[in-house]
């Protein structure tokens, strides 16, 4: 068998490939994820541990606008999507989940029943053997970068009101129109991830730790559909379209969506600079670091 964490190397390695595949011998599956779904992997990971980095001691209007645009550097669908790819990536670190998905994937017949039994119903991933705590891995791992974001977040925000005490933060903020229209294209802009990005990434996913959650929600299913896909050939270059489906919820999408909506409207009124820190902190970091935490099935703390 192929081990999980040299399993998660191969999916990282995608970025910089059309598709890798790791076996141990020819007779046994491939593991394969197509390249925008490790991208959308990496866009997660680096939005939450650089959002989390973010610090609050600001001491002029230039360190708001640099926090900004750290803060707003994220598209809503491709993070929502990259929540799904982390947990698959997560997922393939518990070893009898990886067993159980080989065992099936290595009879022709046992791979396309459970690649269309996936593709129709991701739900029946959790009926395979060590998908719970696969799925408590993937929520685990989740966590771990999530928490870290909401903490800081909340930091920020509480300096919106400490920062009131310098005279600089009751500044206007210089060309608002223009910073706005900056901040929704840096929004619409997909994450590129480079080497640096791909080293990180599989640092964090092999990191993940077992873990025991409640009931899986639907990101963490999706994130298990994908492993099993990833591990039976089926989530490749030449799959992506028939796997994008998997790789969206609507209620976590529609909470996304909102978070950038409101952080939008939240610059589009903002005068002096600690507006734009309360901006920053409720709508660029809390918000989005609520709906993944909740997405994710835990809640933040």
């Amino acid at each position: 068998m192929v081990g999980a964490t040299k399993i998660a190397l191969a999916c990282v390695l995608a970025l910089g490939a059309a598709g890798i595949s790791a076996s141990a011998q020819d007779s046994q599956p491939q593991a394969r994820l197509a390249r925008e779904w490790v991208a959308a992997a990496s866009a997660f990971e680096s939005y939450t541990t650089h959002g989390a980095e973010i610090r609050p001691g600001f001491a002029s209007g230039r360190e708001v606008a640099g926090a900004v645009t750290v803060g707003a550097a994220h598209e809503p669908r491709q993070l929502e999507a990259g929540m799904i790819a982390y947990a698959a990536l997560a997922a393939v670190q518990e070893p009898a989940f990886v067993d159980s998905v080989q065992r099936l994937a290595g009879d022709a017949r046992d791979r396309a029943d459970l690649i269309h039994r996936l593709a129709d119903e991701p739900q029946s991933v959790m009926g395979l053997p060590g998908a719970d705590a696969a799925a408590g891995r993937a929520q685990a791992a989740l966590l771990a970068q999530i928490e870290p974001l909401i903490a800081d977040g909340r930091r920020v925000k509480q300096a919106a009101y400490d920062v009131q005490h310098s005279a600089w933060s009751k500044g206007p903020i210089a060309d608002p129109a223009g910073r706005l229209t900056r901040v929704k294209a840096i929004s619409a802009r997909a994450f590129e991830p480079a080497d640096a990005d791909a080293e990180r990434l599989f640092q964090a996913v092999t990191r993940a730790e077992p873990g025991a959650g409640g009931a899986p929600t639907p990101v963490v299913v999706r994130g298990l559909a994908l492993a099993a896909l990833a591990l039976s050939g089926a989530a490749g270059e030449d799959t992506v379209d028939a796997v994008r489906p998997l790789m969206s919820e609507p209620r976590s999408a529609a909470c996304m969506h909102l978070a950038k909506l409101n952080l939008f409207q939240c610059m589009a009124v903002a005068g002096p600079h600690y507006e734009d820190v309360f901006c920053l902190g409720q709508h660029a970091m809390i918000e989005p670091g609520q709906c993944m935490a909740d997405a994710a099935g835990g809640q933040a703390r």
